[in-house]
């Protein structure tokens, strides 16, 4: 009896929503990453893309806890001397509430070509319309 040895051909991916509101931002990241990366697979390996897409709905929403809306920092370098720019959560709340979802879960997966593929196919959204209801999306609900 030979070992299993996936191709890569004909990976059956399966497109799941998460409803961001109230759910805590890092257990939400972790599921999804693990969604993306294909570990929840029986067939899953390591040197493949096994992931399924995953749409988050609701990032304005979603909880931060203990004193993360005080004291949490996004920091980005401009590229020209001096330009290393912070902005609190707080304001990126405010401002962007979908890139704080997409930094957290890309934060967890792998930092290579494999993980920048694995990060296309995520969609986060803020409010509750999405553009992929054709896909028929899994809506899954995370345990608290």
């Amino acid at each position: 009896m030979g070992t299993y040895f996936p191709q890569g051909k004909g990976v059956n991916r399966k497109w799941y929503l998460i409803d961001a509101q109230d759910q805590v931002l890092g257990r939400l990241a972790t599921y999804a990453a693990n969604l993306l990366t294909g570990k929840l697979k029986p067939d899953w390996v390591p040197y493949m893309d096994m992931g399924d897409h995953v749409i988050v709905i609701n990032a304005e929403k979603v909880r931060l806890t203990g004193r993360k809306m005080e004291e949490k920092v996004y920091r980005h370098h401009t590229g020209y001397p001096g330009g290393l720019r912070a902005r609190p959560v707080k304001e990126m709340k405010q401002r962007r509430p979908t890139k704080i979802v997409e930094e957290a879960v890309k934060g967890m997966l792998p930092k290579n070509k494999l993980g920048r593929a694995m990060g296309k196919k995520l969609k986060v959204y803020s409010g509750i319309t999405h553009p992929h209801a054709a896909q028929m999306p899994e809506l899954i609900e995370i345990v608290r």
